[in-house]
């Protein structure tokens, strides 16, 4: 398991169960149809939590272009893998979201609303305001970067046995993500992560739905510049604040 291959393997899990929970409670005839709010936050945080467990030990676990930008800039990355580290998160964003496609076509089929099958894969603002919603995402992927940046890792004592969480130190970041949703998420749907947003609009874009609808191209940039641009000001006031 390289870097490479645990960041396509984390975010493929994240996005895999992050749209997947959208596919439950947007789509028609599933068990979740409908559900609400709190089902997609908190299956959106148990995302996060899959995905960083399984690449943390390997990767560190960005699962995010923002972050990666934010941890490097802040420079506790290295420049140079930052590249990879992106193409991996797309790779592993559009791999998720073929298969979420895939398992739900069913549902896909009864579902006549396309808005409702765009956001199984991607964002919209509830109110468009291209202010307002840039905004939102450059908060949300603030407090995201800002916190991890914050992030103490479990450290090996002199008998060596090791204080920390084990698996469970990957909690910190599901929760942050669960309450950037919770209170930050109502007004676009809190990308705060472009592989997360462009990448599956890409695949929404190329897979056969009936009746999709629009691709929403016009608003796409806001979940990829907002994030970017919320990492960069958390690594700046981090470094700042050192």
């Amino acid at each position: 398991m390289t870097p490479f291959i645990a960041e396509i393997v984390g975010t493929f899990l994240l996005i895999l169960l992050g749209c997947g929970v959208n596919a439950n409670v947007s789509l028609q005839k599933t068990y979740g149809s409908g559900s609400g709010w709190i089902v997609i936050t908190t299956g959106w945080a148990f995302a996060v939590y899959t995905g960083v467990v399984v690449a943390g030990p390997h990767s560190g676990a960005h699962l995010n272009p923002a972050v990666t930008i934010g941890l490097a800039l802040a420079g506790e990355f290295s420049i140079y893998d930052v590249p990879n580290y992106i193409m991996a998160q797309f790779m592993g964003a559009m791999l998720g979201a073929f298969f979420v496609w895939l398992m739900n076509k069913d549902h896909f089929d009864a579902t006549e609303d396309g808005n409702s099958k765009r956001g199984v894969f991607c964002n919209a603002p509830a109110i468009p305001n291209t202010f307002l919603n840039l905004l939102t995402e450059i908060l949300g992927t603030f407090v995201l970067v800002f916190a991890v940046l914050y992030f103490t890792d479990a450290v090996a004592t002199k008998d060596n046995s090791i204080i920390g969480l084990g698996s469970l130190g990957a909690l910190p970041v599901a929760l942050i993500v669960w309450g950037i949703g919770l209170s930050l998420g109502g007004t676009t749907g809190y990308a705060i992560n472009p592989a997360r947003d462009l990448g599956p609009r890409i695949v929404h874009a190329l897979v056969p739905i009936k009746n999709k609808g629009s691709n929403g191209w016009g608003y796409s940039w806001i979940p990829v510049v907002g994030p970017i641009l919320g990492a960069a000001l958390a690594a700046g006031i981090a470094m700042v604040l050192q």
